[in-house]
């Protein structure tokens, strides 16, 4: 399912370590945020905050100093969610462009189940299950143009 080759490629399961500085280029060093593809029955698990609720999101955020990545993500998705993920899987490094802030996205991805049925909290505004066909939805681009296409070619969400 996973396609940890091109994740290594892409900067390894340890990247989101040390985000690279980039070398005065004036590009800000990345967004560095961890996250959860949780996916039911052919449908992925995104959620909205209520900063931006037109745009959807995969579940997590940033890792606090000095936070593994899986660490970050059992507290995310306690604070977001009151859920722990279940059985997380490394997936992918993703490399994107945050919706918001339109700054480099250095995204570390976990399959994982749910302890529980989610229900949004802290700063979402709304969570929703979707097959990527959707028309009446914003997408972040890491989701729309990384990891449906990737759950699309592993069989998990139907083909658009």
């Amino acid at each position: 399912m996973a396609h940890i080759g091109e994740a290594v490629a892409r900067g390894g399961r340890d990247a989101w370590r040390s985000p690279a500085a980039h070398g005065g280029h004036g590009t800000p060093d990345p967004l560095v945020v961890v996250a959860a593809v949780v996916v039911q029955e052919g449908r992925l698990l995104v959620v909205s905050k209520k900063a931006a609720p037109e745009v959807f999101y995969l579940p997590g955020g940033k890792p606090d100093a000095g936070e593994e990545p899986l660490e970050a993500l059992a507290r995310e998705l306690d604070e977001e969610l009151g859920v722990r993920p279940v059985a997380p899987e490394f997936l992918a490094e993703i490399a994107s462009t945050a919706a918001l802030e339109g700054v480099p996205l250095q995204l570390t991805v976990f399959t994982a189940g749910l302890s529980q049925v989610p229900r949004p909290a802290a700063e979402l505004a709304h969570l929703r299950w979707i097959t990527g066909t959707e028309t009446d939805i914003r997408l972040a681009p890491a989701v729309a143009e990384q990891i449906l296409p990737m759950l699309r070619r592993d069989g998990l969400v139907p083909v658009a």
